[in-house]
């Protein structure tokens, strides 16, 4: 980014956190090893320097969602492994063989997929073999575990796959004392189990971000945080666990401007002035990923004070009523951060909006650059 463009707002991530967040749920795993996720853009935070400052804290391996985000991670320069599992009919998975990605199979046909890209590239690929343990999402079910097991171990045979990892995911880690969570437990070691005795020695891993801090039981060989690494609680009613919030974000008022009492605000007026007072406009809107309904709601930071947005948030800004607190085109908003400076943390904005900060975070645009920092300085 030219130092001389000037932009109307942006996220800045401090690496130096995520850094901080991976080393500290490192140890909190103890020997287990650290699958950093790095899907959805890191999400949000940007893919190739989180993954690399994930890497830097303790993490050996990352996770993804699509093929294409880990080539993503390839085009970066990212050498790490790196394992991909959501993968439908028709991805690339030639390509993603020849760049040595990992992959989930969940199924027999994709094991057989993947085993005939293995042949036609002339390379052995690392899977990781899920099991569906109780989400009903991804995974083979209980009855159709034994065949992928079976198809696994065929390929495997062939010189075609080398199975890395026994996998599955919590439906409610994020519920402690949730049934659910004992239960899938279970399920995991009775699949675990049966893999072995079919002769698969590989890393079983289940725990994210909420099971590595509450769940001991649930670490096994291998965790993979992903809400955690940016900072953020997976239960925030137990608090930040010495998590440190990675975003911060800001943007600069474009218009500051007197009203008088009695003036409707943005569209359908569902805000109107309660006197005579000052207007500033933010430039940004739901193109942006500021959630609609944080119409009124959410609260943001201008010179040391909180302001809520006032009325309709729009495509491209929302207003806040400033009062007679003293304010000029430029000045700096903080949507939010850590909470340092007392401006409003991602989780309130969660909490204000009835959401999850996952949603937040990853809702925000390409409209708005990352800045990637480290303990203050900007990169």
């Amino acid at each position: 980014m030219s130092s001389s463009f000037v932009t109307p707002a942006e996220a800045r991530v401090d690496l130096s956190a995520i850094r901080h967040n991976a080393a500290l749920l490192k140890e909190v795993a103890g020997g287990a090893e650290l699958m950093a996720a790095v899907k959805a853009d890191a999400y949000g935070h940007g893919l190739v320097p989180c993954a690399e400052a994930a890497l830097e804290g303790g993490a050996s391996s990352l996770g993804v969602a699509t093929i294409r985000e880990a080539m993503a991670l390839r085009d970066g320069g990212v050498i790490a492994p790196v394992l991909a599992w959501l993968i439908p009919p028709g991805e690339p998975i030639d390509e993603a063989v020849a760049r040595h990605i990992d992959l989930s199979a969940g199924a027999p046909w994709l094991v057989e997929e993947i085993a005939a890209s293995a042949r036609r590239t002339g390379k052995t690929v690392n899977v990781h073999l899920k099991v569906d343990t109780g989400i009903s999402r991804g995974g083979a079910s209980a009855a159709d575990w034994p065949e992928l097991v079976e198809a696994a171990l065929k390929a495997q045979a062939e010189g075609l796959i080398v199975i890395d990892g026994v996998w599955s995911h919590f439906a409610s880690a994020d519920i402690p004392g949730d049934p659910s969570i004992e239960a899938q437990l279970r399920a995991f070691d009775e699949a675990s189990d049966l893999a072995k005795r079919a002769g698969i020695t590989a890393r079983r891993h289940i725990a994210n971000s909420a099971a590595i801090v509450t769940l001991p039981q649930a670490r096994y060989d291998l965790v993979r945080p992903g809400i955690a690494l940016y900072g953020l609680s997976p239960i925030p009613h137990m608090g930040d666990f010495g998590l440190r919030p990675a975003m911060t974000l800001t943007a600069k008022l474009a218009l500051v401007k007197k009203v008088p009492k009695g003036t409707g605000v943005s569209y359908g007026h569902l805000y109107t002035t309660k006197s005579d007072t000052t207007l500033g406009l933010i430039p940004l809107g739901y193109a942006d990923g500021i959630m609609r309904n944080a119409t009124n709601r959410a609260q943001v930071l201008v010179n040391d004070r909180r302001f809520t947005v006032a009325g309709r948030v729009c495509m491209d800004q929302f207003t806040i009523d400033l009062g007679d607190h003293p304010a000029t085109e430029g000045d700096e908003v903080v949507l939010f951060g850590p909470g340092d400076r007392n401006e409003p943390t991602c989780q309130e904005w969660a909490d204000s909006l009835g959401t999850i900060t996952h949603e937040i975070v990853t809702r925000i645009g390409a409209r708005v650059p990352r800045v990637h920092v480290r303990q203050g300085e900007r990169e």
